[in-house]
């Protein structure tokens, strides 16, 4: 249970403001919204299955505390990537002869493809080991937080800042990836050795995320 809670969580969090959720909110004001939570959670299941089995094959391969290190970073990267932001780039334009919830799927489908919520899900295969809870966690986390999107979208807009939003889910992710990093390390350094290389990380962290605030204040 405790894989499959993570995953959920993780994913929840993940999606808001992720090009995903943004893709919802578009479609929903297309299609009636259980079409669109249809269509969400046929390609996430696919999308997300692909990358459980990744997650899972990968660690015959690579060592596992190797794997578990770069999976750690990876959600530091998330963190970085949440502040960064998403913007939609004519996803929500694409049409299909096959009808709304094929339309829908296709367009999520290939939008998740490299995005971070998938790449979560193959870190969270690898950190967790249970290909069935990862998968279940991040496809019902996905469909949970494109509901939100759908429903509570424009609430949320006009209540909770965006920057508010992405900053609660950006901590979350850096924490629990310094929460990984320490979790490897302390089995293999002494423990100075292991804060050193955490504090050395969080700074570079800092750093990266005052650089993305900048640019995005540029662009806006």
């Amino acid at each position: 249970m405790i894989a499959f809670t993570a995953s959920f969580l993780f994913v929840v969090l993940a999606e808001m403001g992720d090009k995903t959720q943004l893709l919802a909110m578009a479609f929903a004001a297309k299609y009636s919204a259980h079409k669109v939570l249809l269509a969400v959670f046929l390609a996430t299941i696919l999308n997300h299955a692909l990358a459980v089995v990744t997650g899972h094959f990968l660690t015959t391969i690579v060592p596992l505390d190797v794997i578990s290190f770069v999976a750690a970073l990876s959600f530091i990267a998330f963190g970085l990537w949440t502040i960064r932001g998403d913007t939609l780039q004519g996803e929500d334009k694409k049409e299909s002869r096959f009808g709304p919830v094929v339309t829908v799927g296709i367009a999520f489908f290939l939008a998740e493809m490299g995005d971070k919520t998938q790449l979560a899900t193959i870190s969270l295969a690898v950190e967790y080991q249970n290909m069935v809870y990862v998968l279940v966690g991040t496809t019902l986390g996905m469909v949970v937080a494109d509901f939100i999107g759908i429903v509570f979208g424009i609430i949320m807009r006009k209540h909770m800042p965006e920057r508010s939003i992405k900053a609660i889910s950006a901590i979350a992710f850096i924490l629990f990836g310094l929460n990984g990093v320490y979790r490897v390390l302390s089995n293999r350094l002494e423990l100075a050795h292991v804060w050193g290389i955490i504090l050395l990380i969080g700074l570079t962290t800092i750093v990266g995320a005052n650089r993305l605030l900048r640019l995005n204040k540029e662009r806006a």
